[in-house]
């Protein structure tokens, strides 16, 4: 819709984000709105964040007006701001006429599960609402039922403007339910600024995105998740989390109801079998009578039973019955997760997301778990220019568990993969551990491989199924550790 010079000093003005307006006529309005000057069309409101430059807009010349922090020394109409981040949040929603307000929005934040649990409940309330729920995930961003709906995605939660965007998509489509992960950087960064949810579930927490580019200290970290409560109408939580007693505080501080799950909590459930491909359990009695029964877990690993818990509260809120809540976890398929494939006479691979501590120790322990008499033989890599942290979390995980370790590339950006790999390896606290660097990554999954035995695993972490590798500031092409091990597959078969 168009913003007209009276609506964004109201919408501004409310939020409490004006600090000076232009004078123009209250009458007057603008036909699109952006943030990226590569983006901008004729008459665009341009809203300026982050480290932005003035030169920047010599090329843009569809923008007619400003909204800023900082005045532009440039000859354009500008709103100053308190904060130009929550102003985006705040215009984008009225651009696209709020699309949130006509969908049911359950969210999920945590260290680790975050994707598993959204494609749980994605997948349930899919067969609840006769496919009209959309999906907003680290994977995809799934916004209708057709092919060209689907979109790999570039960030967990998405920048405020593509927020709204995709859910204007998903409304016009038909769509009635939304599922979404939130991350500690969406609310850092003020993407969900003003947004609320019908269900917010807190799965887990252990120090990640702890970094100079991201938050300063674990205790910054913890705060932006727990934000999800306070913006919440209900709220489910692990009882087994780490700092348990620190999240339930936030969330009863804001709810007189918290649904808690696993050992301790409110909702049970009995692990029965957990192999390869699979895993079954049963959920037991409690207050949310649709929940109670067996499941099949179309995913392996017992530690995705407590997401598919987590999944199971949130979609019985939004009203799911027993029937799709057995048809959804039977029939999920998640990108890039959990990826099995047998290789003749070099045993098993998996193809796994695992990016931070918590994921990878989960999996790790799985494998260990599955494959007692072989050896779990590990490639692995750490990013650049972020999650510093994670590096010695993976030494330390790979010296407890690991019984190989191809260390090779994965999203190095702007620093050296090598210099990155010697980071990991220097928190390896285990003297036998083989220790190997291979820059190229599907060298490194290759020569895993070929030095697993019939009865071990290869456990390839980090990536899953995505497209590229982040480069030098450059997305390069790359087909996916899950198609790399299905090249191998066929070469050694």
């Amino acid at each position: 819709m168009k913003l007209t010079v009276a609506k964004i000093n109201q919408l501004l003005e409310e939020a409490g984000l004006l600090v000076a307006q232009p004078d123009l006529e209250p009458s007057a309005s603008f036909d699109f709105l952006h943030y990226d000057t590569r983006q901008v069309k004729a008459n665009t409101l341009f809203v300026i964040k982050g480290a932005f430059k003035p030169e920047y807009l010599k090329n843009a010349p569809g923008i007619a007006a400003l909204v800023t922090a900082e005045k532009m020394p440039v000859d354009l109409p500008q709103w100053l701001v308190k904060n130009s981040q929550k102003a985006l949040a705040v215009l984008s929603m009225a651009f696209f006429d709020y699309p949130q307000k006509q969908l049911w929005i359950g969210a999920i934040t945590g260290t680790k599960g975050k994707t598993t649990a959204a494609y749980f409940a994605y997948q349930i309330l899919k067969s609840a609402t006769d496919n009209h729920t959309a999906l907003f995930s680290t994977a995809d961003r799934i916004t209708g039922p057709k092919p060209e709906d689907r979109h790999k995605s570039d960030l967990t939660t998405p920048e405020s403007y593509e927020l709204y965007k995709d859910m204007r998509k998903a409304v016009d489509n038909g769509m009635t339910h939304l599922m979404m992960e939130v991350s500690s950087q969406a609310y850092l960064l003020n993407r969900v600024y003003g947004l609320h949810f019908q269900v917010g579930a807190f799965l887990n927490i252990s120090p990640d995105h702890i970094g100079p580019n991201e938050h300063p200290t674990f205790e910054d970290y913890l705060a932006h998740k727990l934000m999800l409560f306070d913006n919440s109408e209900k709220v489910v939580v692990n009882a087994e989390s780490d700092h348990l007693t620190e999240i339930m505080a936030h969330a009863r501080a804001h709810h007189d109801k918290v649904y808690t799950y696993g050992k301790g909590g409110d909702f049970t459930y009995e692990s029965e079998e957990s192999a390869v491909h699979e895993s079954r359990f049963r959920v037991n009695d409690c207050e949310l009578p649709e929940m109670v029964g067996d499941y099949r877990l179309n995913v392996p690993g017992d530690f995705n039973e407590s997401n598919a818990m987590a999944a199971l509260i949130m979609t019985a809120l939004a009203g799911a019955k027993h029937a799709d809540m057995v048809k959804g976890l039977d029939q999920v398929v998640i990108p890039g997760r959990m990826l099995s494939m047998p290789i003749k006479q070099h045993g098993v691979a998996f193809v796994d997301y695992a990016h931070n501590y918590a994921s990878l120790k989960a999996l790790l322990t799985f494998a260990q778990g599955q494959y007692p008499q072989g050896r779990v033989i590990v490639v692995l890599g750490a990013p650049g220019n972020k999650g510093v942290s994670r590096r010695a979390d993976f030494g330390k995980v790979l010296g407890q568990l690991a019984d190989e370790v191809f260390l090779t590339s994965d999203d190095p950006q702007f620093e050296d993969p090598a210099v990155i790999a010697k980071e990991i390896e220097a928190h390896i606290q285990n003297d036998k551990l083989p220790v190997h660097y291979v820059q190229d990554r599907i060298e490194a999954i290759h020569e895993a491989v070929k030095a697993a035995g019939p009865e071990d695993i290869v456990v390839v972490a980090g990536k899953g199924e995505d497209p590229y590798q982040k480069i030098d500031g450059q997305d390069v092409p790359y087909i996916g550790d899950y198609a790399v091990v299905k090249a191998v597959k066929k070469q050694f078969d």
